[in-house]
């Protein structure tokens, strides 16, 4: 059954990666993101060894998001990002090709292990069923 496994995020985490602290998240330094994408190039590095892969993306800030809904008039109606009524965003995500709800669990685990600095959010990572044959 394919998964989709989704971590979250936030403008101000983007930022802090950037070296910008705020009252959100302490700045990262260039040895924590190191380390965070070491753990995730390992984590996809399993994954497409295993044959569990099927894509996986990280997401840019959510500063260059768009809404696009349609108006009342039917028309578009399309808004620049990023939101202050909402909180956290998809930050990346992986499309996984399990054999069980359990193994995709396991994964996501490990995922949540992600080194961050002292102080940073801690945000669940999310797992979703992907409907098939529609």
């Amino acid at each position: 059954m394919k998964y989709l496994v989704m971590v979250q995020g936030t403008q101000a985490d983007y930022e802090a990666m950037a070296g910008k602290a705020s009252e959100h998240s302490p700045a990262w330094s260039e040895q924590e993101i190191q380390a965070m994408f070491a753990h995730m190039e390992a984590i996809n590095n399993d994954l497409a060894e295993t044959g569990e892969m099927v894509d996986a993306q990280g997401l840019t800030e959510p500063a260059g998001t768009r809404l696009v809904s349609a108006g009342a008039d039917g028309r578009p109606v399309v808004t620049d990002g990023p939101y202050g009524e909402t909180k956290e965003l998809l930050a990346g995500y992986w499309v996984l090709d399990c054999e069980s709800l359990e193994r995709v669990t396991e994964i996501a685990a490990r995922v949540a292990q992600c080194p961050v600095p002292e102080g940073a959010p801690d945000y669940p990572v999310v797992i979703r069923p992907i409907q098939e044959g529609c």
